[in-house]
């Protein structure tokens, strides 16, 4: 009895206060062929490493940490992207498609990409996934903003951080100033954490 009960309260912990851990290894599937024919819902990555014209704002928190020096995949192709030389300030957001929390919190990341547009990039990394499931996401949510991919869980490795959804603030010297982990954001706390940590409001 103890057993049971046990298994049904971890899911819904799970999707409450985030997915902590990776979804099952997944195989490339006739889906994942399919969503390869249809034009990616997320936009390209190659300005992601490229200055941005400089644009009125507050001060950056001093401190913080380098991005890792981690090489990854751009879901729409192109050259991979070295992680540690996207330009700041930016907010990055590891997310699946197999995560309620990340399905919960993505349209409030592409609302934040279009009101702090030139001030911020919002960056995605999409974990563990099949190519057809973040491809639907993105489709049937509006995502439109560039997207990551990392099937190893490489970048959460190197942040010492094993949950998802994860987010992540870069400052404008690229360098984090924090990591939130405390589940699903709505567009007041991504807004308050934004102001917080990198010195940037977002407009109503």
């Amino acid at each position: 009895m103890r057993r049971r009960l046990v298994a049904l309260l971890v899911p819904a912990l799970l999707a409450v206060a985030g997915c902590t851990d990776a979804g099952p290894e997944r195989a490339p599937t006739t889906r994942d062929e399919a969503a390869r024919s249809r034009p990616s819902p997320f936009a390209d990555c190659s300005s992601l490493t490229t200055d941005r014209p400089s644009t009125p704002r507050a001060t950056p928190a001093p401190g913080g940490t380098p991005l890792p020096e981690l090489t990854l995949t751009c879901f729409t192709g192109g050259a991979p992207v070295d992680l540690h030389q996207i330009r700041g300030p930016a907010v990055i957001n590891l997310w699946a498609s197999w995560c309620a929390p990340c399905r919960a919190e993505l349209p409030a990341f592409q609302r934040l990409s279009e009101r702090a547009e030139g001030q911020l990039t919002v960056v995605g990394v999409n974990m563990r996934d099949t190519r057809s499931g973040a491809q639907s996401i993105g489709e049937d949510f509006g995502v439109r903003f560039p997207s990551l991919i990392d099937q190893g869980e490489a970048l959460q490795r190197a942040l010492g951080r094993k949950a998802i959804p994860m987010t992540v603030l870069v400052d404008a010297n690229s360098q984090i100033q924090h990591v939130d982990v405390s589940g699903a954001l709505d567009d007041a706390r991504l807004a308050e954490l934004v102001r917080v940590h990198l010195g940037v409001a977002v407009p109503e």
